[in-house]
């Protein structure tokens, strides 16, 4: 070990006795201080402009790719090689080599001595690294110190592994240039190798292991796994271990047959080594995060724990002619294991198959007119001939119906999730994300687990607002539209119509929701809705101005009326019928993501809505969940004409202006269980155009989730809210970061700059 540290500072003496390794210190200080500055200063004029920042200023500042690291590892393969180019080949450049080889000093301790010093001279560009995450804990609010410990080890690992490489590579030549070349390469290549064979099962295991590209990115952003670790201290003993033997072979007289063994163990030895390290049973994890966010949250895990020991087998249906047909291509295994690692980490019998197939494309019918005279099994070659894919590979439509019905699912990439005989969909979605979060993910889990699932019946029969139907005024979008992520379906309910006139209401339903029926109903409809109200069962009711008189006779019942007229309310860029109610306290708690909205005083748009009149006539508690603002709301009593003059309040033809409830929940106790009753003055708010309305900042959908929630007593959506992080705000003007400009660009380069040049002038006189 003495003999180790003695070659460990020799070479310091000599890395420092060399202008380059003062060049790049400044250099790496100058970038590490321009990136956090820049991003400081951007929060700190926005907060001084009176805005605010919505998300984590410690991810933002320091991991973004706009942040200190995201700059740094963008060009941190520059640096190593410059330092690294001379550790060998200097030493046979000048034949200095051939001394230590006859010296009393082993190979390794040559060796392991110059990789010691790399590690001094990498942990040195880390504590420059901590100048800025040590001025960050005084600079922002609440910083995730966490998050920032394990991005350090993560930036040191990969300093180490790219030195090791940089060791490696100076073995090979006597030109120092050629070395640090070679370095850029062998990083390269390290980084490209993990997209090579990736359709082939047991070679894409180890060439994905070998890849560097990403391996820090788990770190970066707080979780500590251990095949990252395990990663970089193999990838250092793989090139360490070559370096040796190589240097061995210049010294030693044996057969090429023992040095090819010689490498070949080495490599071997790391690939099994990186197998095994990648086997989600032998991984472990630490989230350094202050709120663990790099973990699922407790409902998710809890869900995880309930499937048990049993295996879940998770298969994906990947139609060539799809949509999404980059998800489950044969290359893709990987990205898709990564995208399930935060589940196999908790449950590691999940096993991911994927079935390739061709069938029409149901949501693209118009894609057959580009191929004119071609049957389906001659696009399907072009396509697999354009990819490099042979017709092998793929089922054709009459195998694959034979194994499943895909066609309510578009035949679109979808997944299948089996579980002790049980099946269920989990699907991908046309947003930006596309990819299921864990929300979904845990409501499929959860539909697993459990033989009936919350169902939300919708009346039919007196033409009701429709759930089959994509219209502006119908519910597809909220109740079972597949690919849209925040349906009903896709978070775990069950959604199915009935109609009164020729059906019973099950007794096992969640809810029953009666929307906007635009003809009386009959007696006996009338009678089952009151049989099913007095035996406690839940239910939503949704009203339309004009039809007060349809709804109102059963309203009664529930000691509630909608009132004659209309609401109006007065904007200089909307129509008069359109009114934004406010979320109420009560309203907010049904759902933890609505209290996100209520907080942030987000609105419900309800485009010709009336409002609720209640008398408290001790059955129901009732509250209001939506109120309109006195200011600029009023209720209309005559007709509403909006294509003339400008409407304007007339108390003369009985125009009231005051805070009104559209919205309104009742409950009750009735048979041991909390009965929950929802009344509005408005249907449109759950139709699809206010769902899809942009131009306006609502809450309508989480509106909506929420209220179903509350129906279903919160069985469904999942949970899967996190706490809003705590460092918001930077703790400085724009001025102040303008003064640290000055320190951090160049007093403290100067003094590392007049350090070394000091030391520099000192030894040449020497």
């Amino acid at each position: 070990m003495k003999t180790i540290l003695r070659i460990a500072k020799t070479e310091l003496r000599t890395l420092f006795y060399s202008p380059i390794a003062w060049f790049l210190m400044i250099v790496f200080l100058i970038q590490c201080g321009v990136t956090y500055l820049d991003a400081l200063e951007g929060i700190a004029r926005e907060q001084d402009a009176g805005g605010k920042f919505f998300g984590s200023v410690t991810e933002y500042v320091f991991l973004s790719n706009r942040g200190v690291l995201g700059g740094v590892l963008r060009n941190l393969y520059l640096y190593i090689p410059l330092l690294t180019m001379g550790l060998i080949s200097r030493e046979t450049s000048s034949g200095t080599i051939k001394l230590l080889y006859t010296s009393p000093i082993r190979v390794r301790e040559i060796v392991f001595g110059k990789f010691l010093a790399m590690m001094i001279y990498s942990g040195l560009l880390v504590m420059i690294f901590t100048v800025f995450v040590v001025s960050g804990m005084f600079q922002i609010k609440s910083p995730d110190s966490g998050m920032l410990i394990s991005a350090m080890l993560g930036l040191y690992l990969l300093l180490c592994a790219y030195s090791a490489i940089g060791l490696f590579m100076s073995c090979l030549t006597t030109y120092q240039v050629v070395a640090a070349v070679c370095t850029f390469v062998m990083i390269g290549l390290l980084s490209y190798v993990g997209t090579l064979w990736q359709d082939i099962a047991f070679v894409r295991t180890l060439t994905y292991f070998l890849s560097i590209s990403g391996r820090t990115g788990n770190m970066l952003v707080g979780l500590i796994t251990s095949k990252d670790v395990i990663y970089f201290v193999a990838i250092v003993y793989l090139f360490l271990g070559l370096s040796i033997y190589k240097l061995k072979a210049g010294m030693e007289s044996k057969p090429a047959l023992v040095k090819a063994g010689r490498y070949t163990f080495v490599i071997v030895s790391t690939l099994v080594i990186g197998y095994f390290s990648s086997i989600p049973s032998l991984v472990g994890y630490y989230d350094a995060t202050r709120a663990k966010e790099r973990t699922l949250t407790p409902n998710a895990q809890k869900i995880i724990k309930e499937l048990g020991d049993a295996p879940l087998e998770v298969t994906a249906y990947n139609n060539l002619l799809g949509r999404y047909w980059d998800l489950g291509r044969p290359d893709s295994y990987n990205r898709n294991l990564a995208r399930w690692e935060p589940y196999t980490r908790f449950k590691h019998n999940i096993e991911l198959k994927t079935v390739l197939y061709y069938d029409t494309a149901f949501e693209s019918p118009g894609m057959l007119r580009y191929y004119k005279d071609k049957t389906l099994e001659q696009i399907a070659k072009q396509y697999a001939d354009s990819k490099d894919l042979t017709m092998d590979q793929f089922k054709t439509p009459a195998e694959i119906r034979k194994m499943i019905d895909l066609k309510p699912e578009l035949n679109r990439y979808v997944m299948q999730l089996k579980y002790k005989g049980r099946t269920t969909f989990l699907r991908v979605f046309d947003d930006n994300m596309q990819w299921p979060s864990e929300t979904e993910v845990s409501a499929a889990f959860k539909r697993l687990l459990q033989a009936k699932m919350p169902k939300i019946i919708f009346l039919t029969g007196h033409l009701e607002r429709s759930i089959n139907k994509l219209g502006d005024r119908e519910y597809k979008v909220l109740t079972n539209l597949t690919t849209f992520r925040n349906s009903l379906l896709n978070q775990g309910f069950d959604v199915d119509t009935l109609s009164l006139d020729s059906q019973d209401i099950p007794a096992d339903i969640s809810a029953l929701v009666l929307a906007d029926p635009k003809v009386a109903m009959t007696a006996a409809s009338i009678e089952k809705l009151k049989q099913y109200v007095n035996r406690g069962g839940n239910l939503l009711v949704a009203g339309e101005p004009g039809k007060q008189a349809i709804l109102n006779p059963f309203l009664q019942h529930l000691g509630v009326q909608l009132m004659d007229g209309i609401l109006v309310q007065t904007s200089k860029d909307l129509q008069p019928e359109l009114i934004t109610p406010y979320l109420t306290e009560t309203v907010s708690s049904f759902y933890p993501a609505l209290a996100h909205s209520h907080h942030d005083s987000a609105m419900a748009t309800m485009p010709r809505a009336t409002a609720l009149a209640y008398a408290d006539t001790g059955v129901f508690t009732i509250k209001p969940l939506l109120i309109t603002s006195e200011k600029n709301c009023w209720l209309k009593k005559d007709n509403l004409v909006t294509d003339s003059a400008e409407v304007v309040f007339s108390p003369e033809n009985g125009d009231v202006r005051k805070s009104f409830a559209t919205a309104l929940s009742l409950t009750r106790k009735v048979n041991n269980k909390e009965q929950r009753i929802i009344v509005t003055g408005d249907a449109d708010f759950m139709g699809n155009a206010e769902l899809q309305r942009f131009n306006l900042r609502n809450a309508n959908f989480v509106f909506n989730t929420a209220l179903f929630s509350w129906l279903s007593y919160g069985e469904f959506p999942i949970d899967s809210t996190r706490p809003k992080p705590e460092d918001t705000a930077v703790l400085l003007t724009k001025g102040q970061v303008k003064f640290l400009r000055i320190i951090y660009l160049w007093v403290l380069p100067g003094i590392l700059l007049a350090f070394g040049a000091i030391l520099l002038i000192r030894r040449k006189r020497k």
